[in-house]
């Protein structure tokens, strides 16, 4: 007669790895995995968008639609992340490398990162008129009235004014200029007691362009030598972009 084998030596022949504990482990290892693959792919994905610093090389144009102004704007040329998209919005602000008039790119990185090379930079808000004039049509019926003391010779062949602190306008200087069969120019300035003080923005003015458009930008003080140029193609790029130049563009069979 054959025994019986002991309760002991059955739990004794059992594997030492059971089937669950297999499948367990296996499981184990495959959630590793993949969190593994998911923390390189989302470590990527972050450093490039900390190394990026909110810039984007997206140069895919939305559709950005400002009172009764439509422009298309390349993502790379907007400064701020949330307002590049499509749609309607009360303003767009854009920066752009001067005098090439690009976006950000890898090539321009540093000239956007390097607060020592933003001086290489233009600013440019989008925004709707709220008043009947740009700056140059307000030369006589409010510059004029809060000027202080006599004007001066200012840089570049520009006439120089200071204006009244008490009208809000402390330590600004307004330089101004003629040109002929056009408004005089006209932009305000804090001036550095040297160029290597100045700022990125140390400077602005404002244009009209397009139906309703209020085009104000800035720039660095160190740039004041390009003005004429300055003013001509900051209209030129807005005007190239605006909703109707587009259409007459394509029409006429024009580049891009």
């Amino acid at each position: 007669m054959v025994s019986s084998p002991s309760s002991a030596s059955i739990i004794d022949e059992r594997p030492l790895i059971s089937s669950g504990l297999v499948y367990r482990i296996t499981s184990g290892i495959a959630v590793l995995a993949a969190l593994t693959v998911a923390i390189s792919v989302g470590g990527h994905w972050l450093g490039e968008r900390i190394s990026l610093g909110g810039h984007t090389t997206d140069t895919k144009p939305v559709s950005v639609t400002i009172g009764e102004d439509t422009l298309r704007l390349t993502p790379n040329t907007i400064r701020f992340p949330s307002e590049r998209v499509n749609g309607t919005a009360e303003r767009v602000d854009l920066y752009l490398t001067w005098p090439q008039m690009q976006g950000y790119s890898d090539a321009d990185r540093l000239r956007f990162d390097d607060v020592s090379q933003s001086s290489s930079l233009i600013f440019l808000q989008l925004s709707q008129s709220t008043m009947s004039r740009d700056m140059s049509g307000r030369l006589e019926p409010i510059y004029s009235h809060i000027v202080d003391g006599a004007p001066y010779a200012g840089p570049y062949g520009l006439t120089a004014h200071r204006l009244r602190a008490d009208a809000g306008y402390s330590n600004e200087i307004l330089l101004t200029a003629p040109r002929a069969g056009q408004p005089d120019y006209v932009v305000r300035c804090l001036l550095p007691a040297s160029p290597a003080l100045a700022t990125s923005g140390d400077c602005q003015r404002d244009v009209k362009v397009g139906k309703d458009l209020s085009v104000l930008y800035r720039f660095s003080s160190n740039q004041l030598g390009d003005w004429r140029t300055m003013d001509a193609t900051v209209q030129s790029f807005v005007k190239a972009r605006l909703a109707d130049a587009s259409s007459s563009t394509s029409t006429t069979g024009g580049g891009r």
